[in-house]
């Protein structure tokens, strides 16, 4: 095979704002609206809608420094590039880099298996424990297609289903508020009391609902006029999910109690359609869930083997080829798609965002210490905003951390287990490859 054709292949320009926007909702709505809801109920009682706009403030401040470094270092390798950018290609970029790429991994999983979730409401086929990831991993293996076609199909089934998708639930949100006899939400006798933790760990789950946006910044060097359309695309989808996010909220806890949002919290938009407009309604949100969780799959499986793409190119992480035809990106998008399938099979939504979430946090504090430390000059940051989007990590993810410690400590368990064999890795291969190759430049943390 021919060596060029084993390198990444970027088509720049090949991405419109609109794209880039519908590539960001598409994750950010997909995850946040449809799944998480119960989760965080679960977590903070009725206090929930407030854990989405805390959960929203903080991203606002977390976009600051990846709006800045966008708008400087526009590139294909998105987070991979700004982490190289502020440490080097040293083990702390590579480490939290691979954090970052684990948890868009683990995004697409808990997608995945919404989909199941919601396509059960539908289809009556028995056992969930069965069908559910079965339904997600055929969802990933038809976004593994997809993604094999030319950046112009992704974009365009990626807007197509962004646009049905946002029109979709704005309907939902509006009706659902507007039959609801209250917009106030029972709590039920079973419900949890809200504590600080708890409101806590809810608000590091909302931060999941908007992480989507960093799906944008690996689109950079494939964007139109990326210095001006990268900041403004992350803007817009931020704003866009906030709106629809507080008006699905009103709307579900305007339908169903708390007991029975954390009771149906794998599928609670379609459970707050039933008694307010009947079956059709169901039927309406499932497709919706459907179509938003298919869309969403679609921008994360582009952008993330992108970014796995520029890594190994950086000479960052390992990689084989195992007889593979194709280009790099070709390989790094089979490798994406085979770690999203274990995931779906074999994690439940929670475990899958609890995971992602706390490498989500840890690789977002390295950003921000990153700007602070290293590029504050070069990008022109104002060092206020980062050093408080670090504070507002450390204290939701010490929330969340011990809501796990006391609730499902596995979960703990694995993304230490996790981190370890992913710096121990990165630490051998970086020497190894520092021992053959001494030309690469480093800062210190």
């Amino acid at each position: 095979m021919a060596d060029q054709d084993r390198t990444p292949q970027y088509e720049e320009g090949s991405l419109s704002l609109i794209g880039a926007v519908a590539l960001g909702t598409g994750v950010m709505i997909g995850a946040g609206i449809f799944a998480l809801t119960g989760q965080m109920a679960e977590m903070t009682g009725p206090l929930f809608p407030l854990a989405f706009l805390a959960a929203a403030v903080i991203v606002s401040f977390s976009a600051y420094s990846y709006v800045k470094m966008s708008n400087t270092y526009p590139s294909a390798g998105g987070i991979g590039m700004y982490l190289q950018k502020a440490y080097g290609t040293t083990l702390p970029t590579a480490f939290h880099a691979l954090l970052m790429y684990f948890s868009m991994v683990i995004a697409q999983s808990f997608l995945a298996r919404t989909f199941g979730s919601y396509t059960l409401e539908l289809f009556d086929l028995g056992d969930r424990l069965l069908f559910v990831p079965l339904l997600g991993v055929g969802l990933l293996l038809a976004a593994f297609l997809i993604n094999l076609s030319a950046n112009k199909l992704i974009e365009t089934v990626a807007s197509v289903l962004g646009f049905i998708k946002i029109g979709g639930i704005i309907v939902f949100g509006v009706v659902g508020v507007f039959i609801a006899d209250t917009i106030e939400m029972g709590t039920g006798r079973d419900a949890p009391s809200p504590t600080i933790s708890g409101f806590l760990g809810a608000t590091a789950l909302g931060i999941l609902a908007f992480k989507g946006f960093t799906t944008i910044t690996n689109s950079g060097s494939e964007l139109k006029n990326p210095k001006r359309n990268l900041g403004k695309a992350i803007m817009i989808s931020i704003g866009l999910c906030v709106v629809i996010y507080a008006l699905v909220g009103f709307a579900v806890a305007s339908n169903l109690s708390l007991s029975e949002i954390i009771a149906t919290q794998d599928y609670s938009l379609a459970a707050a359609a039933r008694p307010a407009l009947g079956e059709a309604a169901v039927g309406f949100t499932v497709i919706l869930a459907m179509l938003a969780t298919a869309g969403g799959i679609i921008a994360s499986v582009f952008a993330v083997s992108r970014m796995l793409a520029m890594l190994t190119e950086m000479n960052l992480v390992p990689h084989r080829h195992f007889h593979m035809p194709g280009s790099l990106q070709k390989h790094t998008l089979v490798y994406t798609i085979v770690f999203g399938l274990v995931l779906t099979a074999f994690f439940d939504l929670s475990r899958i965002a609890a995971l992602g979430i706390i490498f989500y946090l840890i690789m977002d504090i390295a950003i921000h210490w990153g700007v602070l430390r290293h590029l504050r000059e070069s990008v022109g940051a104002n060092a206020i905003i980062p050093s408080i989007a670090i504070l507002l990590d450390a204290f939701v993810l010490g929330g969340f951390v011990w809501v796990k410690a006391t609730s499902d400590p596995l979960v703990l368990i694995v993304a230490t287990i996790v981190m370890a064999v992913l710096l121990v890795g990165e630490w051998l291969f970086l020497t190894r490859r520092n021992n053959s190759d001494d030309s690469g430049t480093s800062h210190s943390l």
